[in-house]
């Protein structure tokens, strides 16, 4: 099982996330999934449903549509996956309320753990370097004291 449950991972990272591909989603996805931790707003809440997180990626693509991911780990463990990673992208389009910067944005580090039952994915918590995503866009930045 848990070689399935990584392949249903990967294709949810490579062909939805990078690739677009949001009606997958649909095959991927347990009708009641709940996402902890919103992606583009950074507030700590979950959504749920299939059409909530096809939402949240379509927003995530638009802020940077040419993104991409680089897998660092991916485990199973029952029947939970943790994948560690790493985003890369240009902001061309808003992202929670800030207006496309241009900024190329790279080895934004995430971990994701996803729950999987019956080969659908029915929980998600993910966990984003935002503080650095946002050091990145030059939307913040740390005192000289805080960088050394």
């Amino acid at each position: 099982m848990s070689e399935e449950n990584k392949t249903i991972i990967r294709r949810m990272l490579d062909e939805v996330l990078v690739g677009g591909n949001l009606e997958l989603l649909d095959e991927l996805l347990a009708p009641g999934f709940v996402n902890h931790n919103l992606l583009s707003t950074g507030e700590a809440v979950a959504s749920v449903g299939i059409e909530s997180f096809k939402q949240e990626i379509a927003a995530l693509r638009v802020a940077f549509p040419d993104i991409t991911i680089t897998r660092d780990d991916l485990l199973a463990d029952g029947d939970k996956v943790i994948v560690r990673m790493r985003a890369s992208g240009t902001h061309k389009g808003e992202w929670g309320g800030i207006p496309p910067t241009g900024k190329v944005v790279s080895n934004v580090p995430t971990i994701s753990i996803v729950r999987i039952a019956d080969g659908k994915c029915v929980e998600r918590w993910n966990v984003a370097d935002r503080l650095g995503l946002l050091q990145q866009l030059g939307i913040i930045s740390l005192p000289r004291q805080a960088r050394e």
